[in-house]
């Protein structure tokens, strides 16, 4: 090999646009770093893909859990207005036939039935006269002298109270003994 031939296989890459020589070794990690980033933007174009789906069925997954959850509230809805509709039936009968005796009868055969109905609820009464007041589930509406009572006890039920399971529906409306 003559030296001309020597010089020019190491002669060094052409300057770039910015003044900078760049070898073969340079090359090769731009290459390199070049598909790095070829590999990292597929990566991303997956994962974006995946986010999005996932986020489409985390919304799907929400909508049908609130029309489920309807559906159950109109569900609860329903048994609950069917087992007080037989009250309202007895009780429109019992205005039609009112006479006496008869009336007195029918109001006391509506009042069970209507027991009946909240006992297939779940639905339980409280508060009764000489149980122990309890403000977590009773509201004082008077205070009131009784002998035969102890102190803070319920002298008097002005209205029942309702609760299914722990979750009290209504307050018992009571006089409570001083």
């Amino acid at each position: 090999m003559d030296e001309k031939t020597v010089n020019e296989e190491n002669k060094e890459a052409p300057e770039t646009s910015s003044g900078e020589k760049t070898t073969k070794a340079e090359k090769k990690e731009v290459e390199r770093l070049s598909e790095e980033l070829e590999k990292a933007k597929a990566d991303l174009a997956t994962l974006n893909d995946k986010y999005l789906r996932m986020m489409a069925e985390y919304d799907n997954f929400r909508k049908r859990s609130g029309k489920e959850r309807e559906g159950v509230y109109a569900d609860a809805y329903g048994e609950a207005l069917a087992a007080i509709l037989p009250v309202m039936d007895n009780l429109e009968r019992a205005l039609a036939f009112s006479e006496g005796e008869t009336l007195t009868q029918g109001v006391k055969m509506t009042l069970r039935q209507f027991e009946d109905a909240l006992k297939r609820l779940g639905v339980e009464s409280f508060g009764k006269r000489g149980d122990a007041f309890d403000p977590k589930i009773h509201n004082a509406i008077m205070q009131t002298e009784d002998e035969e009572l102890g102190e803070n006890q319920i002298a008097e039920v002005l209205q029942k109270g309702y609760s299914k399971g722990d979750k009290i529906i209504r307050h018992a409306m009571v006089k409570v003994a001083k």
